[in-house]
């Protein structure tokens, strides 16, 4: 019984699971002198595969918008398939949560530099995120809510 499984985490497979790129108001939004102002929502979620195996995906939504007009909206999910074994059940949410988010967000990142540029625009550099800082604000989030639950009720 003292032979218990060594803790593994590691990356099985990292893919684009979706990509999208859309220029409403192409070409006139490339005749506008105005810097786009940019609006960018990052999300991130896990879903259990079979056990040990999990997908995480980092979607990252950006959408620039100049002169009253949507100059281009860019979405990317970023996905990975990652194998934990051994560790225990209560560190498992923290690392599909920050740590896998952690792994995934520089190729998004990547992603969708390259496909605005690829629209016709500079490239958007994305300000690192601490996905830890998230998680915690998610965790107070579920505590309050657990906390105002039986006032409620």
């Amino acid at each position: 019984m003292s032979d218990n499984q060594q803790p593994s985490f590691q990356i099985e497979k990292i893919y684009v699971k979706d990509l999208s790129l859309e220029l409403p108001n192409a070409p006139q939004v490339f005749m506008e002198p105005e810097t786009p102002q940019l609006d960018v929502q990052i999300n991130n979620e896990a879903a259990q595969l079979s056990d040990g195996l999990f997908e995480v995906v980092v979607t990252v939504t950006v959408t620039a918008r100049g002169a009253g007009k949507t100059m281009f909206l860019v979405e990317a999910a970023q996905a990975g398939i990652f194998s934990i074994r051994g560790v225990p059940e209560q560190e498992i949410d923290p690392l599909l949560a920050i740590a896998c988010p952690n792994i995934l967000y520089p190729y998004v990142r990547e992603t969708v530099s390259d496909l605005v540029v690829r629209g016709g625009f500079p490239p958007v550099l994305l300000a690192p995120v601490s996905f830890e800082a998230l998680y915690q604000q998610r965790q107070q989030k579920l505590a309050s809510a657990v906390q105002a639950e039986p006032a409620a009720g």
